[in-house]
């Protein structure tokens, strides 16, 4: 989380908080395309553009902790947010999210340590689905979680995605 935050920071200086005008649809658009790159990766095995999948597992996590200021502040019509506010409210979710997957891991056993990197990819691509449907049906939901929820549990594959392929790249 450390290295998504220092990412997020210094895009916060190149960019600003020019994320902060985008509407739900795109944000979940945004998810999805990093998604499906993944995956796109995974199945063909090779990068035309020469970065791999853990930058855009960092990307998801990075864009799923926006979706939740998002979901939080609304979007707007021009950058409303100072790094410095924009930071404050990164490590907000980024702790909820940790500690979300503290308890999870707890009642789960830890089973994210013996899962397929592929099935985090299909797990996130299914969630930004989900999200897409809640997002038809203006965020309401019989018996299904919300959209918030939907965005940690991105957060959190992502997460596991980019501590195993770390890990991988370290063992070659």
């Amino acid at each position: 989380m450390a290295e998504c935050r220092q990412l997020f920071a210094k895009k916060l200086h190149d960019y600003g908080a020019s994320w902060r005008m985008l509407r739900p649809s795109s944000l979940t658009d945004q998810l999805f395309i990093k998604a499906k790159r993944i995956r796109t990766l995974e199945i063909t095995k090779e990068s035309l553009v020469g970065e791999g999948i853990r930058p855009e597992f960092i990307a998801l996590i990075n864009y799923g902790i926006i979706g939740l200021i998002q979901l939080k502040e609304g979007f707007a019509d021009t950058i409303d947010t100072t790094p410095d506010e924009a930071l404050k409210l990164y490590d907000h979710y980024a702790h909820e999210a940790f500690e979300l997957m503290k308890r999870k891991n707890h009642d789960y056993g830890e089973a994210w340590r013996d899962m397929r990197v592929t099935s985090y990819t299909d797990f996130i691509l299914t969630k930004i689905e989900r999200v897409k449907e809640l997002e038809e049906n203006e965020g309401k939901a019989l018996v299904s979680e919300g959209i918030d929820s939907n965005y940690y549990d991105i957060i959190n594959y992502a997460v596991f995605g980019a501590i195993r392929t770390k890990r991988h790249a370290e063992n070659e």
